[in-house]
């Protein structure tokens, strides 16, 4: 697990920028909010707020980042407002949650910005209920909030904006359809439901930290799509949980919020949660576990009693999600995995051509971000296919075709990025052989997405020869290759699909 943090490909170093920029964004934040004389009910929010305004905005363009970034006080004060207003009235900021789960997970509908602002209301509720906030707080935390999200854009789209160098995948649009047909809307309605529970549940369990278990249902919802994404996220917010608490005893309690070393591990988990995300949801877990626990520390409240409240609340919003998506309007995962694997293959076809157009001197192509957005969809394959390879599957046969697929894919992205680091070679030149090649590549990956089996089959004997000696040629044979068996675990007519209902 480890290894899958620290080893796994990192194009353009872009998930070390990514982390290092959040660390320096939110310890700017917290500075600023310190300065400004901000209690420390201030500084967490601040902190908190621009930890949300760095990690989920993800629009495609800079400019479309900029202007969510710049909405998100304008959902998260009213909602801030709210909570506090309702902190004395028990079942109305229960329904209200309840309410604001619901409208986060439907905005998805919108695309990403829908997600940012989403994730952002439902994190800002959480905050208020974390702090027991009160209306005679207001003016402190809207004034720590809206300072810290103006620091954070500083940040990203002034000292350190990447993005304008290497633009981020776009995140792909949610499925079309009406009412219940449409993703979002079931995904609402399940969330919803499953935070209903782990609200009554965990109120039972305790009266102070019940929006523990109304969190973790929250979460394991975000970013999934189906009911196997959902389950296996569940496992896995679990795992990262107690490996999170396991190390807060080691570590959070006898620091017991000293101020000095606390800033220094709290800086190493935003950089943890910021680094392994896009990899490992169990190692982003435990660090979040990790930075709510020093959290506590500095509020004085941090003991191992509180820990062990934090695992049950957390097992309690984990069996609400989980009971959601198997009764709830449940989501499959055939359609959704069938579609995350065609856009990856068809992106294996664009950075080709990309590359293509580059070794025969085109100075506009530019390959590099189609290797960005080729390493998201994978990332997108892994998550949407994870039920499958997970060890307790109960279907070893389809277990083994899905691992093979996505080690096919994972050679695929490999000889990609040795296709482009030739082409990033000034004297890299043109060989008429490529032009053959790559159109080799696009009728593998034509079969492939259009359920042609035939042509692949037919171009195995040539992919079959020696690879050439020449670097661009080499990585297109192997890319070929790997196209090539991809036809019979992908489209196998005598076999059940590779993901079923």
């Amino acid at each position: 697990m480890l290894k899958k943090v620290f080893v796994a490909p990192d194009p353009g170093r872009a998930r070390l920028r990514f982390a290092a920029r959040a660390v320096l964004g939110i310890g700017l934040a917290v500075a600023v909010c310190g300065l400004t004389g901000q209690s420390l009910a201030g500084i967490v929010t601040g902190g908190l707020a621009a930890l949300l305004a760095l990690f989920t905005v993800a629009d495609a363009t800079v400019r479309g980042q900029a202007l969510t970034t710049a909405l998100l006080p304008c959902t998260g004060l009213p909602v801030l407002a709210a909570a506090a207003a309702l902190h004395d009235h028990p079942l109305a900021r229960d329904l209200t949650f309840l309410a604001v789960v619901g409208a986060g997970v439907y905005a998805r509908r919108w695309g990403p910005r829908g997600h940012s602002i989403g994730v952002f209301a439902f994190m800002t509720f959480f905050i208020a209920q974390f702090l027991h906030a009160t209306t005679a707080q207001l003016p402190i935390l809207y004034a720590a909030l809206t300072l810290s999200v103006v620091t954070a854009a500083t940040v990203r789209f002034g000292l350190w904006c990447y993005e304008r160098r290497l633009p981020p995948p776009a995140v792909p649009a949610p499925p079309a359809g009406r009412g219940l047909a449409r993703a979002t809307t079931r995904q609402a309605v399940q969330a919803t439901a499953g935070a209903g529970f782990a609200l009554v549940v965990g109120q039972l369990v305790s009266g102070q930290r019940w929006y523990w278990a109304v969190g973790a249902t929250w979460w394991i919802f975000v970013n999934t799509a189906s009911r196997g994404e959902t389950l296996v996220r569940g496992f896995r917010r679990v795992l990262g949980t107690v490996l999170g608490i396991g190390l807060g005893l080691l570590v959070a309690v006898p620091v017991h919020g000293a101020v000095v070393p606390t800033a220094l591990l709290v800086a190493l988990c935003v950089f943890g949660i910021f680094y392994s995300a896009a990899v490992s949801y169990t190692w982003m877990m435990l660090s979040v576990t990790l930075l709510a626990d020093l959290l506590y520390g500095l509020l004085g409240v941090l003991s191992p009693a509180l820990l062990a409240l934090r695992l049950a609340e957390t097992g309690i919003g984990a069996v609400g999600a989980v009971l959601a998506v198997l009764f709830v309007l449940p989501v499959t995962t055939h359609t959704t995995t069938d579609a995350w694997i065609q856009r990856a293959l068809r992106c294996v076809h664009a950075c080709t051509a990309e590359t293509a157009a580059r070794l025969a001197g085109d100075p506009d192509a530019d390959p590099a971000p189609r290797v960005a957005e080729l390493e998201h969809l994978l990332g997108r394959v892994r998550l949407s296919v994870a039920p499958l390879v997970h060890p307790l599957s109960p279907m070893p046969g389809r277990r083994r075709r899905a691992r093979r697929v996505l080690a096919l894919l994972d050679d695929c992205a490999r000889e990609i990025r040795g296709l482009v680091a030739v082409a990033a070679d000034p004297e890299a030149s043109h060989d008429a052989r490529l032009a053959a090649a790559c159109w080799r590549v696009e009728a593998a990956v034509e079969a492939l997405t259009d359920g042609e089996t035939s042509l692949a089959t037919a171009n195995a004997a040539t992919v079959g020869a020696r690879p050439p000696a020449e670097p661009a040629l080499a990585h297109l044979h192997g890319l070929e290759h790997a196209l090539v068996q991809l036809a019979e675990p992908l489209r196998a007519p005598t076999r059940s699909p590779l993901v079923g209902p």
